[in-house]
């Protein structure tokens, strides 16, 4: 069988919901908050984006997030665990993606992420899933949106929603 090019092959990436258990004084104690950063590169600039990246040969879904989120945060994390995939083509690109989304929990879970590879990220926030799902809803985001396969998980897995349980 012949080779795809490349601009045909499906890529499969790796994003990382890493949780920090909410707030005792939060309304709705059961929704932890996560990470969020502002991608920097070619691919989704300008976009929110969970930790994450490809998955590499003979890698697992877990280990790729705990490596990617080290490189990209400098935080270790453990619990990990799949939730979810989703299909992103993004015709503009000219690219194609399967997600593998996962959950994971900070090993200190007062350390705060910081900017590991600043030319691909401009800083990490901390955000709850309601406020990330209200950028893609009719209230808009102030000029914020989230990553395509982001997006896609929200229409495609309606009612996955990543948690500390």
């Amino acid at each position: 069988m012949p080779t795809a090019a490349a601009k045909d092959q499906v890529r499969v990436g790796v994003g990382a919901f890493v949780l920090s258990p909410p707030s005792p004084s939060s309304p709705n104690n059961a929704n932890p908050t996560f990470l969020l950063g502002t991608r920097l590169n070619s691919h989704g600039a300008g976009t929110l984006a969970l930790p994450g990246g490809h998955l590499e040969f003979g890698e697992t879904p877990e280990s790729c997030a705990a490596r990617e989120v080290l490189e990209e945060t400098g935080l270790e994390v453990k619990n990990v665990r799949f939730l979810t995939a989703t299909n992103s083509v993004l015709q503009s690109e000219g690219k194609h993606y399967v997600t593998l989304f996962v959950v994971c929990e900070r090993v200190d879970g007062g350390q705060q992420a910081r900017v590991m590879e600043v030319e691909k990220c401009a800083g990490w926030e901390e955000w709850g899933w309601e406020g990330m799902v209200r950028l893609v809803g009719a209230e808009g985001g102030e000029g914020r949106r989230l990553f395509q396969p982001l997006v896609d998980l929200l229409v495609q897995r309606p009612g996955v929603v990543p948690s500390l349980r």
